[in-house]
């Protein structure tokens, strides 16, 4: 078995105080014996518009968090999966990607959000995610770490089961979904989802999440979460934000092969389109 951690954070629009808060998830996933720690969407800044969403990017060789990770990978030795923004293609646009950045401070995988968060609900929240970010166009293969083959997604994309299966199509033991989640769809769906998606997939389901207030238009839900592939919650946090905190729990192999061998899903991709 092999412990892994998720951290849980406020971010703001200063990346010098989310890096001071990363750093100190990182130094507590250590001391907890973790091997990987798992961050969530936009752990690098959260802004208050699009235009200063877009006015604060850099490319990650510029960009002083994720610099600040790096070095902290290299000095624990802990591969960290996070959340971040980077230049669009169209200036004017930001890209919500996420990084695996291996223990020796390497970048060693990146995926792009597919799905956007457009959201305008009477007397509640408007979030336009399309306004500023550009969204990915491709399902990446999971890839090879310690803790087994990993699988990323982002936030939004955790409501479209076809991405989830397609990773464990491709040899997925464990999917992420580093997130940002409002409160009302927290409350609502956020736990149901993470579960479905572990049920459906047999396959650990990694939730790193931002909590709590990032400025005056925002506010994330919290409850980190890491799921087994028979659905049970083995760690969850809450959805205060007075410190960066993290849970743990332990990636089973046995498990994962006991779930899959004892229901095992023959899917009739003769009567319908394999994902």
């Amino acid at each position: 078995m092999v412990r892994i951690a998720v951290g849980q954070l406020t971010s703001t629009a200063s990346m010098a105080r989310n890096l001071s808060q990363c750093r100190t998830l990182v130094k507590k996933a250590a001391q907890a014996g973790a091997k990987a720690l798992f961050l969530p969407e936009a752990s690098d800044y959260i802004a208050s518009s699009p235009a200063e969403t877009v006015a604060l990017v850099r490319p990650v060789d510029k960009s002083e968090f994720v610099l600040g990770l790096q070095e902290e990978a290299r000095r624990e030795k802990l591969p960290i999966h996070v959340g971040v923004h980077e230049p669009g293609l169209d200036s004017n646009k930001v890209k919500n990607t996420v990084l695996w950045i291996n223990e020796r401070g390497e970048i060693a995988h990146r995926y792009q959000k597919i799905h956007m968060f457009d959201v305008d609900i009477k007397d509640g929240p408007v979030l336009k995610e399309s306004n500023s970010v550009e969204p990915g166009n491709e399902i990446l293969p999971p890839f090879d770490t310690t803790l087994g083959k990993v699988g990323s997604t982002i936030c939004f994309d955790l409501r479209f089961p076809e991405i989830s299966i397609a990773l464990k199509r491709l040899g997925a033991d464990i999917i992420t979904y580093p997130s940002a989640f409002t409160v009302p769809t927290g409350r609502a769906h956020w736990e149901v989802l993470l579960r479905t998606r572990a049920i459906e997939t047999q396959c650990y389901v990694v939730a790193a999440a931002q909590v709590g207030r990032h400025n005056e238009k925002r506010v994330s839900y919290g409850h980190s979460m890491i799921v087994d592939p028979w659905g049970v919650v083995l760690a969850e946090l809450g959805d205060t934000s007075e410190e960066p905190e993290i849970a743990t729990a332990d990636i089973d192999h046995d498990l994962l092969r006991k779930v899959r061998m004892e229901v095992p899903l023959r899917r009739r991709t003769d009567v319908y389109p394999e994902i």
